[in-house]
């Protein structure tokens, strides 16, 4: 281990269970040098086994809604009292559709399913920005990231409205990043990772085949959930200062593809 996060402090939302991309994260920024809270809404708390990651790598756990500015208020106050500083990272891995749950399709959405989701998958991450920025609670060169997928760009018939949120996700980290580069010298930018056999993704109907898939069209196979934690360490580092308003692709070469010559021997 390099030690590259030796001294930073940050925030993590969303580290549910081992399989999530925020739970790898968590370890690695840990092995890294790292000091950092967890959180995650009281509901999903409930859902996953966030305290055993707390106890694991001797960090606190401060519930909040990331919906809620009120709560995003008093979870960076916390944090800042806690780290003993102002922050220096945060990994936004929340997201949420409703619909997907319910089975609605793509065609037949329930609305208010709809901006739930919304609320929880995007605007949440305007909200966690807002609150930052208001405060000054970030250190200059510090790093924002928001987890993505492809669907943003391109489509996915089965991600459903989960495709709309993300798009809209991304659109925030470049219109928000801009201010917080401008005026604090902070990075905010989106990963677009492969898909992952995480708790939500599992949630999107024929996701396994569609893991499958994937990995026969990328000429380097799916990125795993413990390598987008590694690449997130980096995009955490002082190693990549100048990086800004990207979403940056970790599929394996997906996103570029065509077609694979794998998947040409299927129907041939």
């Amino acid at each position: 281990m390099y030690n590259l996060l030796k001294g930073k402090r940050g925030i993590i939302f969303g580290a549910l269970d081992e399989n999530s991309i925020a739970w790898k994260t968590a370890e690695r920024i840990h092995e890294e040098g790292g000091i950092f809270v967890l959180t995650n809404a009281p509901a999903a708390m409930r859902l996953g086994s966030i305290d055993a990651l707390a106890e694991k790598i001797g960090c606190q756990i401060i519930p909040a809604d990331a919906t809620s500015v009120s709560d995003l208020e008093l979870l960076t106050d916390k944090a800042v009292e806690i780290l003993g500083g102002k922050i220096d990272f945060v990994l936004h891995s929340i997201g949420m559709s409703v619909n997907v749950r319910k089975g609605n399709h793509y065609t037949n959405q329930n609305y208010e399913f709809t901006e739930k989701g919304w609320n929880v998958s995007a605007v949440s991450f305007h909200k966690l920005l807002q609150v930052l920025y208001k405060k000054d609670a970030m250190n200059e060169w510090g790093s924002i990231i928001a987890l993505s997928y492809m669907a943003a760009q391109r489509v996915f018939p089965d991600y459903n409205d989960m495709a709309d949120n993300k798009a809209y996700l991304e659109s925030i980290a470049r219109s928000f990043g801009y201010f917080f580069g401008r005026d604090k010298k902070v990075r905010v930018n989106t990963i677009s990772q492969s898909p992952t056999a995480t708790r939500a993704g599992q949630g999107v109907k024929g996701f396994g085949g569609f893991i499958a898939f994937a990995d026969k069209m990328s000429p380097l196979g799916n990125a795993t959930a413990a390598e987008c934690a590694d690449y997130i360490v980096v995009m955490f580092s002082d190693l990549t200062r100048k990086v800004t308003l990207q979403n940056l692709l970790h599929d394996g070469g997906f996103s570029n593809m065509g077609v694979s010559q794998e998947v040409m021997e299927m129907f041939e």
